[in-house]
């Protein structure tokens, strides 16, 4: 009887916290999973995270690349695991707030299927072209493409590159015709090699090409010039008011326990403080920006209304 009632009571427990003990949490190796492939800043920002999470906990932190459908993939691989703290995500605005905007058919619940853990950084992007493209500034380019509506292609592997181009058509009244990439690095790729005319994408996955000189950078997207991209001037600059960028955050999946919930937190504040992260954030062009999960809940809920409106007034229709 009493192996009974303690059998009865950890059960009851382990219902209780996901199957996970906070106190002892992690046990084991934890799966952060990302929506977009090798290269991006959120591959870069996830594997700097779990290596300092690895050293911080001695479980190891694999990170599992699951590029396509937006993210779509990614988060609803999440959204369908067990909510014990072990598969944990860690994504953009184009899961939690974009997507259900911009598509017709969404495999998960921004909301409903994930339990907000904390935000985790905020970043911008770099306009670039291809070396073909006779334009070396920003306002070369809207001449460029004013000269020749539809002509110029830009692609996107993301909400983010996406939004950002169509606002940047919206602002300048050009036509720009849009290519879509499952993710962003496969779309600089072609980008250099000239199947695409321009993109707006982050800088992990640009700057690099930029160095080596197989892409131009034009202007940079946040409000004031990047120290990485210091003679890049920013887009405003030419198009006055115009700034476009991104967030990264990390979730659970719905039901995680608050208990187990709050430890991913903490540890995830720990590894954000380390100074081999901080220097991946500050090389991707990014800034970091903590918070509880209940600052991270109302954050998306703010964040998916304003992309809703920033879509809408793009005029990208569903797909």
């Amino acid at each position: 009887m009493r192996f009974c009632r303690f059998l009865i009571s950890s059960c009851a427990v382990a219902a209780l916290t996901g199957g996970a003990n906070a106190e002892t949490y992690p046990s084991r190796p934890i799966t952060i999973v990302i929506g977009s492939s090798a290269g991006s800043a959120t591959d870069g920002l996830a594997r700097a995270m779990g290596n300092e999470m690895t050293r911080l906990t001695g479980q190891a932190v694999v990170v599992e690349n699951k590029a396509g459908a937006m993210g779509g993939i990614a988060a609803q691989t999440v959204a369908r695991a067990k909510p014990d703290g072990y598969t944990l995500f860690i994504t953009t605005n184009t899961t939690q707030a974009a997507n259900p905007h911009l598509l017709k058919q969404l495999t998960y619940d921004p909301i409903k299927d994930f339990t907000p853990v904390s935000l985790l950084t905020k970043g911008y992007q770099l306009l670039v072209v291809n070396q073909n493209v006779k334009a070396n500034s920003v306002s070369e380019l809207i001449a460029l493409a004013k000269k020749d509506p539809g002509k110029l292609t830009y692609g996107s592997g993301s909400s983010s590159a996406r939004v950002a181009a169509e606002s940047f058509q919206q602002m300048t009244g050009t036509k720009l015709t849009y290519v879509p990439y499952k993710a962003n690095p496969q779309a600089v790729i072609d980008l250099v090699a000239g199947q695409t005319d321009m993109m707006l994408v982050d800088l992990p996955a640009s700057l690099p090409q930029v160095k080596a000189g197989k892409l131009r950078a034009l202007g940079f997207s946040g409000p004031k010039p990047s120290s990485l991209v210091p003679n890049v001037p920013t887009i405003a600059e030419s198009l006055p008011g115009y700034e476009a960028g991104y967030w990264n955050a990390i979730y659970a999946p719905a039901g995680t326990s608050r208990p187990v919930v709050q430890r991913v937190n903490e540890l995830v504040q720990r590894a954000l403080n380390a100074q081999s992260v901080r220097q991946v954030v500050e090389q991707s062009g990014q800034e970091i920006s903590l918070s509880s999960p209940s600052e991270l809940a109302s954050f998306q809920l703010s964040e998916l209304d304003r992309w809703g409106r920033v879509i809408r007034t793009a005029g990208i229709e569903k797909e």
